[in-house]
């Protein structure tokens, strides 16, 4: 259908809003979460390569992209709640959830409301911890900056997200990121900040979980340190690990052929439940 079918966006009905997402491919489905500051744009290459073989399923959650904010609030709970309603509006039970940074603790608050849907879980750059009083404090002293000059805080936050050594290498990307970055409100930026504040940790799903749990991880990722992981993936049933040396947080940019080629082999395991 040409790169015009990857650039259609439907709309859901969610409580006052509309939430966006696009529909590539037919067959079973993957269904990509998008992190803080991005939209589903930022897989649109992961879009093109899955829906080859997987119908796939990018939504910009509320706040971001197309989806306008929700309150003042945004909470891992009603990010989850978003997402199930594009689910039930497309008619699919069953389906793998990847999720990037805050869509990877959308995706985890999706897997305990929805536990009877998903097939598999992906934690991309992702953490099943809660923040810590630290990470409390530095989302509060964000939230004040924010108020003041938000979009100084976007352009210099983005650049932070990739290894220092990747930042030349992928100017177009870091761009991108940028642009899809300025597209969000000073009220949403907020409205994440403190949904991503006060959630709770979700480890115990990633313990009691029947499905797999793939862990897409950057060892120079300056938002979430590499060795807390190594816990999380010990609690799991199933867990399933890619270990990138020179990723920072931006792994789906930063290394896109390994990112999409175990996603996708992850997928076809999870639907085959040969694991």
């Amino acid at each position: 259908m040409g790169n015009s079918y990857y650039l259609m966006i439907h709309t859901a009905d969610f409580k006052k809003i509309k939430v966006a997402y696009t529909d590539a491919g037919k067959g079973r489905v993957i269904v990509l979460l998008h992190g803080f500051l991005g939209s589903h744009e930022i897989w649109s290459e992961f879009s093109k390569k899955l829906s080859k073989r997987f119908r796939v399923i990018a939504i910009d959650l509320p706040g971001h992209g197309k989806t306008p904010s929700i309150g003042y609030y945004h909470s891992m709970e009603l990010l989850a709640q978003s997402v199930k309603a594009v689910l039930d509006k497309i008619g699919v039970r069953r389906y793998v959830v990847a999720g990037h940074s805050m869509g990877g603790y959308a995706a985890l608050a999706f897997a305990e409301l929805y536990p009877e849907n998903v097939s598999g879980l992906c934690l991309f750059n992702s953490t099943s911890y809660a923040d810590t009083d630290e990470k409390k404090r530095d989302r509060d002293r964000v939230i004040r900056l924010v108020k003041k000059e938000h979009r100084h805080y976007v352009s210099e936050v983005v650049s932070s997200l990739f290894a220092p050594e990747n930042l030349e290498k992928l100017t177009t990307e870091v761009e991108k990121a940028r642009q899809i970055a300025a597209g969000t409100s000073q009220q949403s930026i907020i409205n994440s900040l403190e949904g991503m504040k006060e959630r709770k940790s979700r480890d115990l799903i990633l313990r009691f979980s029947e499905a797999p749990v793939l862990f897409i991880i950057g060892k120079k990722d300056g938002v979430i340190n590499y060795e807390t992981m190594y816990a999380q993936m010990a609690l799991c049933k199933y867990p399933v690990v890619l270990m990138l040396e020179n990723a920072g947080h931006m792994a789906f940019y930063e290394a896109p052929k390994e990112t999409v080629k175990e996603l996708a082999s992850f997928a076809e395991r999870c639907f085959r439940k040969n694991y």
